[in-house]
Parts: C-alpha cells; structure tokens; sequence
C-alpha cells in the first residue's frame, strides 16, 4: 500500500501537468494559428495549421490598422497601468500597515468597506455622473482614479497580510532612533514589502492592462482608446477580419504573459508569505 503512494502522487502531478497545459496552452495555440491564417482561411474557425502561414504580414497589418491607433493604445495602456499599480502600491501599502499597527474602533468599519470593494459590483452610471460633475470623464487622470478605485481592495487585503508579520519592534526601534510616521513607513517598512508588492504590481499591472470594460465606459473615443478596445478595429456588423483580430490578440496578450513567467516565482511567494504569521 506504502508503496503505490509514490506512484498515485507521480500519476496525480502529470494528470494535473497535462490538464493545466489543455487549460493554458490549447487555446493560445489556437490563437496563434488563427493569427497566421489568411482572411478566408481564418474565417473557417478551425483549429488547424495555416497553409499560408503570414503571421509577420498580420501583425503589420493590425499596427497600421486606422492610422496606427495600437501605437496609441500602447501608450494610453502603459500610462494607465504604470499610474494606476503605483498608486495602489503607495496608498494600498499606508492602509494596510495603518489598519495593522493601529488598532481603534473604526478597523471593523474600514474592514467592511474594503471587503465590500470586492463584493460589490461597481455601479457605471453614478460613476459616470460622479466623474462629469468632476470633470474627469473621457480622461485618462479619470480612469486612472477609477482603477485604483476598483483595485485598492485587494492590494489592501493581500498588503495588510504580509505587515502583519512583521515584528513592531522594528517599529519600536525606528521611533527610539527619532523616526516620525511617514520616515517610519517609507525608510523601514515600505522596504520590507518589496516581495509582495512583486505581486501587487504583476497581479494588478496585468488585471489593468487587460481591463475592457472600465475604458469601453469612462474613457470612450478613438485617441483614448486602450489596447482592449482595439479589438474592435477588426469587427463590424457585417463582418469580422478573424485573421487580423486574433494577430491584435496575440499581440496584446504577450506582453502581460512574458511579464507573468518572468515574476511568477515572485508572485506565488508574495501570496504565501503572509499566509503565516511570523
């Protein structure tokens, strides 16, 4: 019985190597062959090798698409990515280790809230009216403030879990030396947050860069088109460029995915590191 357990538990990992390889690998497969095929191929929806393979002719095709607006989206999509995880970092990291080391009646109130960030589904249009009377809709500053928004809940959770094991005579040590709030947080502790911020910034870059719904709604407009939104470029009501929408979604996914394997070491650690507490 002993010994069949080594051979169950090898059995069991390559069962779930080859199920994650079906989940993950089959469909990027699929769109890479979609993105090599010529229009009237593509149109066919199979999966099959391309029998004229023109993936590099695509992907020049989908950059020149309507005045080269992917260029633009590139750029609205780095910019929208890169202000938003900072900001989560910055003021996701001040809460958390607040909520941590101070410790007063309002923390089950503020608890709530941020749990309630993640339960309840965000309402477009009284945002929407909330951001005209701002002055921040069809804004890049606009969206950017919704983002955060949206995503401070869980930078919050996942944040406040890796401050809590850090021991608060760091804390005590740092006040002795004549350290006041702000220098104690970004001198001592911001420093030692540097695992998990790996997969606040990962998690959330690709979370943002991905997002297609935000953008559809608060930033409409050809100029502020994000790279999502490019997906429209190849689809009208009465036909829809296969061969060139899966060579923009090929193009847009790699970015994020090369981003994810390079930090997935970082990631898994950032999210176990506060599961116990030290």
């Amino acid at each position: 019985m002993n010994a069949m357990r080594p051979a169950t538990r090898w059995l069991v990992g390559l069962a779930g190597i080859l199920l994650t390889t079906a989940v993950f690998l089959v469909p990027f497969a699929f769109i890479l062959t979609m993105a090599a095929k010529d229009p009237v191929e593509a149109a066919r929806l199979q999966f099959s090798w391309p029998a004229n393979f023109q993936l590099w002719e695509n992907v020049v095709s989908v950059f020149q698409a309507r005045d080269y607006m992917l260029i633009i989206a590139f750029i609205n999509s780095a910019i929208l990515t890169v202000a938003s995880v900072t900001l989560m970092v910055i003021f996701g990291s001040m809460i958390a280790f607040v909520l941590d080391r101070r410790r007063s009646r309002l923390n089950l109130l503020i608890n709530t809230l941020v749990l309630a960030g993640l339960i309840i589904p965000p309402a477009v249009v009284p945002t929407i009216w909330v951001m005209q009377g701002l002055g921040l809709f069809k804004t890049l500053h606009g969206l950017i403030l919704v983002e955060v928004a949206f995503g401070l809940s869980f930078t919050v959770l996942i944040m406040r879990a890796f401050v809590a094991t850090i021991p608060r005579e760091i804390d005590e040590a740092a006040i002795v030396d004549g350290a006041g709030p702000l220098r104690l947080f970004f001198r001592v502790i911001f420093p030692l947050l540097r695992s998990v911020i790996v997969t606040v910034v990962v998690v959330q870059s690709i979370f943002v860069f991905n997002d297609f719904q935000n953008p559809l709604y608060f930033l409409p407009g050809n100029q502020n088109a994000t790279v999502q939104l490019t997906l429209f470029n190849f689809q009208s009501q009465a036909q829809t460029t296969y061969n060139l929408l899966f060579a923009n979604i090929l193009v847009i996914t790699v970015p994020m995915l090369v981003m994810y394997i390079i930090f997935q070491r970082q990631i898994v650690a950032g999210m176990t590191s506060g599961a116990v507490k030290g």
